[in-house]
């Protein structure tokens, strides 16, 4: 089969095309053919190296497959060849054969285009768990999303509003703000402002009834972090994903004690090795809520798996915004 390689960590720009022995699932394991898969940032992370896992070279990048099962090995139970499914792995996704566990294998709908399966992966689960799983949102509490325009705040955004938030507010920048707003956000602040701290809370402050939000969604770390832990009210929530857009931050704990603010980490894919029917389940809420028309799918290109590199280099760059799929060279049905 053919499939995208990291050979060494380093670059993404040398993330390699090549051939590999087909899969044969193990116990407990199946193999898909791959209709489509879904470019992460973490992609990125590991292909350079930089993830808290590293897998062993030379290794097939990709957390995010959809497919029809091809085979199953000893021990799969509900899962049958010809079946539609999406699959979170690891790594291993970007190949014309995906090799998955069978937990970590969610039915796809009927009714749901593969693609838009595949385009509701990683990003999706990942602002699931914040909102839903670690958030505890109740209906009506407000929302902040620091990132709105990217793909985890698109997808948090957007699963807010279903899950009954009150209001939503989020932050972007550039180009990215018009997309926050599409994406259904009340208020969205300019992140390049060089008064982000005090215009945040402000801004926040007047949107809201003269309150600060109860949950902040932050996948950016840095600045950003310090302004909207300024914004949140009292018995706020303060959900760190990751630090896309600066380094770690530093919290002041009496400002957590003042205000009875609880700082939560989000690690997803802890919850997909030890609790795969915890995932499963908020797929097919994810799926169901996609189906319903709640939340929308930005699919903004389509590339073949020989430009695994270049899908990658566009994930990091943000061009084009929405998210980028890989599919099968045969697939011959590429959306620049």
């Amino acid at each position: 089969m053919k499939a995208a390689l990291v050979r060494a960590f380093g670059p993404i720009e040398n993330v390699g095309y090549g051939d590999l022995p087909d899969p044969v699932p193990g116990p407990g394991e199946v193999v898909l053919a791959l209709r489509a898969a879904e470019v992460n940032y973490p992609d990125i992370l590991v292909a350079e190296g930089r993830y808290q896992v590293k897998p062993p070279l030379p290794f097939v990048p990709g957390k995010t497959a959809a497919g029809i099962v091809t085979a199953i090995g000893p021990g799969v139970a509900g899962i049958t060849p010809g079946m539609a499914v999406l699959a979170h792995l690891e790594y291993g996704a970007f190949a014309e054969q995906v090799r998955a566990p069978a937990a970590a294998c969610c039915p796809i709908p009927e009714g749901l285009p593969m693609d838009s399966a595949a385009a509701l992966g990683l990003a999706a689960q990942t602002a699931w768990f914040a909102l839903r799983t670690r958030g505890g949102l109740e209906p009506g509490e407000s929302v902040l999303v620091l990132g709105g325009g990217g793909a985890v705040g698109a997808a948090a955004i957007q699963l807010a509003r279903a899950l009954g938030a009150g209001r939503v507010f989020a932050t972007a920048r550039g180009a990215s703000i018009d997309r926050a707003r599409a994406m259904g956000a009340d208020l969205v602040v300019d992140t390049a402002r060089p008064d982000l701290a005090e215009a945040l809370r402000a801004e926040i402050l007047a949107a809201n009834g003269g309150q600060g939000v109860d949950l902040v969604v932050d996948s950016l770390g840095g600045e950003a972090t310090q302004a909207a832990l300024r914004s949140l009210g009292w018995c706020g929530r303060l959900m760190i994903i990751g630090f896309a857009g600066g380094a770690p931050p530093m919290l002041r704990a009496a400002y957590l004690l003042v205000k009875n603010i609880a700082a939560i980490g989000v690690h997803w894919s802890d919850y997909r090795d030890r609790k795969p029917e915890t995932v499963r389940a908020a797929q097919r809420e994810i799926f169901a809520h996609a189906l319903a028309g709640r939340l929308r799918v930005e699919i903004a290109a389509r590339l073949p798996l020989s430009r695994a590199s270049e899908a990658l280099v566009r994930q990091r760059d943000g061009t084009p915004a929405g998210r980028i799929l890989l599919v099968p060279e045969h697939g011959n049905s590429c959306i620049e």
